[in-house]
């Protein structure tokens, strides 16, 4: 196989091993969060859940762009929501319907995208110091949610993982974000 060269790594290794994330304005991480959600569009479009959407599967190349990867965990989507007992995902993105084994649709990548934009707003890591374990119980069964920043991104982040049904499409994300262009959360 052979694919781009993203030379700046993972958007999870720039924002928390470089060193880096003084570096990342404002405007910097939106241009990002539209990037992710440009992509997530497009793999919508073409009928595929992702299921392991993360930080650590979003490349950076040298101009900042951002572009999504690793599709082992993918499902092509059908008109109804799918059920697959095979687990998916990282504990700390993943959505509570994947977590409970329940249906799903690409709205769980939506709940993913939403700790990405948590993650770029507050440029910390999720459930930082909480092991999986408990993460995976508090998100599943007790509907815990990392603490949700103020404004305009806090309110999308909060919608994101809202329930399935309610989370909004990748193109409301979009038009949302450039909201968000000049308030910083």
């Amino acid at each position: 196989m052979v694919t781009e060269y993203m030379e700046k790594g993972s958007l999870y290794y720039l924002i928390h091993l470089s060193g880096q994330k003084k570096r990342l304005s404002w405007r910097r991480r939106l241009k990002m969060l539209q990037d992710i959600c440009r992509g997530l569009m497009c793999i919508h479009r073409m009928k595929i859940v992702h299921r392991d959407l993360k930080s650590a599967n979003c490349l950076v190349n040298k101009q900042m762009t951002v572009k999504i990867c690793d599709f082992g965990l993918s499902r092509v989507m059908t008109d109804t929501p799918i059920r697959d007992s095979s687990s998916a995902g990282t504990p700390e993105w993943m959505a509570p319907e994947l977590i409970r084994n329940e249906p799903f649709t690409e709205k769980c990548d939506i709940f993913s995208l939403g700790v990405i934009m948590w993650e770029l707003c507050t440029l910390s890591r999720p459930w930082e110091g909480v092991p999986p374990k408990k993460v995976v119980y508090a998100v599943a069964n007790e509907g815990s949610r990392l603490e949700i920043p103020e404004g305009p991104l806090g309110r999308l982040i909060s919608d994101c993982w809202a329930e399935p049904d309610l989370r909004p499409s990748c193109g409301e994300i979009l038009s949302r974000l450039l909201d968000c262009e000049y308030t910083p959360c």
